[in-house]
């Protein structure tokens, strides 16, 4: 019988017996609907050979829809948003009608890592390129729009020749690795991730034999132990520990993802030195090639396989049938190392300083980057991170250049001492360019932003919380995670006309050193709260945790054991 070991809250089921599912290994590789019918036919990464020797010269309008919306993603272009397109009308209108003929692309950053050439390049790119956009992700990735298909190649070869690409940074393949922004610096480090990203990267980003997976497959590697990563919710992570006989390598989980169904990952209780690191990711990775759903898009991701194997049984195939040795057993990764977002002065193990700053919910330009890179030359730096948590890291900055550089980057947006919600507030894209969205989610999140900040900055609150907007049900801003998730929905006014409205998500949370209760939050069912009314919301909630709660509980154990008309 299938074994479903999902977590409390969690709402994967495996599928049901008797059917195929698509699975490489047990069903054959027989497509068994369009997605998979058009990876069949041609490996999405020879679409950029067509890209450059026939799209990007003959226009938008030569590009055929398999590979418009399906191959071009394999290389991080997706089609944004027309403009002036209610989100009353996201869920009726076709991709071809909801589709600008720009493109956003997702440069790919894996651990996050940038130096100042490449920086400075991916400002040009906005600036010259993008009409001056430019997103952090809470992907550590940098994202642009109004990208022109002629403009493409030209793009690609500035930014191959910084050593930076675009490959796989969508589509269904392994996507960009997070790392640990403070990797090789921070004092506390257990174990220096680095050179395992490095080797995954070079060796396995680009192979076609991993191009064609049945979803995506998010990867998340840490040596800190903040837990900096948000590992709970990625296909495969490994967690920096120290085995008593083993000494530092990592604590392996699988099986985490969000979305529509979301599924906190589980330890599959093994230990992995940095020397196989590269090699048990390759083995999870093909796991889920062979043995991932791929009949249904939206039960395709490797969680619902794990929901039916179980961990023990995952553990199993992965020694028996791809790593062909046993994986020790091993400790559990524990958070001890303070915040995870790592805003803030902070000393490196060399004596120097790493500071953390804290943007508006990700959005910067190509200007503010420019600015940013000569104020990290001013300060001494050739290093920048970003996190995460749509935050922006900068390395190596000597004691004495520490203020000033705080001081020059506060005049292009940047702050190393936010407000508790400019800190703790993410959103994704929303309306504004996504084709999915059904409201406004970043404008709507820095208006709530400077609200409560200001409402709510006498409140001393011991645990900070987290407030995420999403602009629809896809939860590429965590909602299901944060203290208050909010997920946009389309409602009526009492006209009954279409307005934007928030479904309401209380006390999630991912493990942080001031936390043990992380689980997926409590949906309100009913409750939909409007975007002119979403600060409000938020302001009373928070007041009334502040009043109710015992000293010390976290926002998330007062919701779970609140009344839920005190959530309302």
């Amino acid at each position: 019988m299938p074994h479903d070991t999902a977590l409390p809250g969690a709402q994967v089921r495996p599928p049901r017996e008797g059917r195929s599912n698509g699975q490489w290994l047990v069903d054959g590789p027989a497509p068994l609907n369009p997605n998979e019918e058009f990876k069949a036919a041609d490996n999405p990464l020879n679409v950029r050979a067509r890209i450059e020797s026939t799209y990007a010269r003959e226009g938008f309008a030569s590009i055929p829809n398999e590979d418009l919306h399906g191959r071009f993603r394999w290389w991080g272009l997706y089609t944004q948003r027309k403009q002036g397109i209610d989100g009353g009308r996201t869920g009726t209108l076709g991709p071809d009608e909801l589709s600008d003929e720009f493109f956003m692309l997702r440069v790919r950053l894996d651990g996050g890592q940038l130096n100042l050439e490449q920086l400075r390049t991916i400002a040009g790119i906005s600036t010259e390129f993008g009409r001056n956009t430019a997103d952090i992700s809470d992907r550590q990735n940098i994202q642009l729009h109004w990208i022109a298909i002629e403009d493409v190649p030209e793009i690609w070869r500035r930014l191959e020749a910084v050593g930076l690409q675009t490959t796989e940074a969508c589509g269904d393949t392994p996507r960009v690795i997070l790392g640990s922004p403070v990797a090789g610096v921070a004092a506390d480090e257990i174990i220096d991730p680095t050179p395992v990203i490095r080797e995954i990267v070079d060796t396995y980003i680009g192979d076609p034999e991993l191009s064609n997976l049945p979803r995506k497959f998010k990867t998340a590697v840490t040596g800190h132990p903040s837990l900096d990563v948000v590992h709970e919710i990625n296909d495969i992570s490994l967690v920096g520990v120290v085995h008593p006989e083993l000494g530092p390598g990592y604590d392996l989980w699988v099986g985490g993802g969000l979305s529509t169904a979301p599924r906190l990952a589980e330890r599959l209780g093994v230990f992995v030195t940095a020397e196989q690191a590269p090699e048990v990711w390759h083995g999870v990775v093909r796991i889920f090639r062979d043995y991932g759903y791929r009949r249904l898009r939206n039960k395709a991701r490797l969680k619902f396989l794990l929901a039916e194997w179980g961990p023990v049984k995952f553990r199993q195939v992965l020694q028996d049938e791809y790593l062909g040795y046993v994986l020790p057993e091993g400790p559990a990764a524990v958070a001890t190392g303070g915040a995870a977002d790592h805003v803030g002065v902070h000393t490196q193990k060399d004596g120097n300083h790493y500071v953390g700053f804290a943007p508006t919910v990700g959005r910067m330009s190509g200007t503010a980057l420019t600015e940013l890179a000569d104020a990290v030359a001013a300060a001494g730096s050739d290093r920048v991170r970003l996190t995460p948590h749509q935050k922006v890291l900068v390395l190596d900055v000597p004691p004495d250049r520490v203020r000033a550089l705080c001081d020059r980057v506060e005049t292009i947006g940047l702050t190393a001492t936010p407000g508790a919600f400019r800190r703790n507030t993410m959103a994704c894209t929303g309306i504004e360019f996504c084709k999915l969205a059904f409201v406004d989610a970043k404008d709507t999140a820095t208006a709530a932003i400077e609200t409560l900040d200001r409402n709510l900055g006498e409140l001393d609150l011991a645990v900070p919380i987290t407030l995420n907007v999403n602009g629809c049900p896809n939860s590429c801003a965590r909602i299901q995670t944060a203290d208050i998730g909010l997920k946009g929905q389309i409602a009526k006014s009492a006209d009954g006309g279409d307005e934007f409205a928030f479904q309401v998500h209380l006390g999630g949370g991912l493990a942080s050193v001031d936390r043990d209760d992380a689980g997926l939050g409590r949906t309100l069912r009913g409750l939909k709260v409007t975007a002119e009314e979403m600060p409000t919301y938020v302001e009373r909630v928070v007041r009334r945790f502040a009043s109710e709660s015992d000293d010390g509980e976290s926002f998330a154990h007062w919701v779970h054991r609140a009344d839920e008309e005190a959530l309302r």
